[in-house]
């Protein structure tokens, strides 16, 4: 779901309309998310696939680990 389709379903934006450098935020989550199997979600540390966000270190980028 989009931040548009929060809005619109919710009626509130999933941030704040002013928010300020350094500040961590929740987004705001809907209420049905879409959820991974068990044994799945403990491998990834979460059930929520929206929440799962693997860590590829130099691969998005970076130097080589060669």
């Amino acid at each position: 779901m989009d931040t548009k389709q929060l809005t619109a379903e919710y009626g509130i934006a999933p941030l704040p309309a002013d928010t300020a450098e350094a500040m961590a935020y929740v987004p705001f989550q809907p209420y049905a998310p879409e959820l991974c199997k068990p044994v799945l979600g403990y491998e990834n540390g979460t059930i929520f696939r929206a929440l799962h966000k693997p860590f590829y270190g130099s691969a998005c980028g970076g130097e080589r680990d060669e």
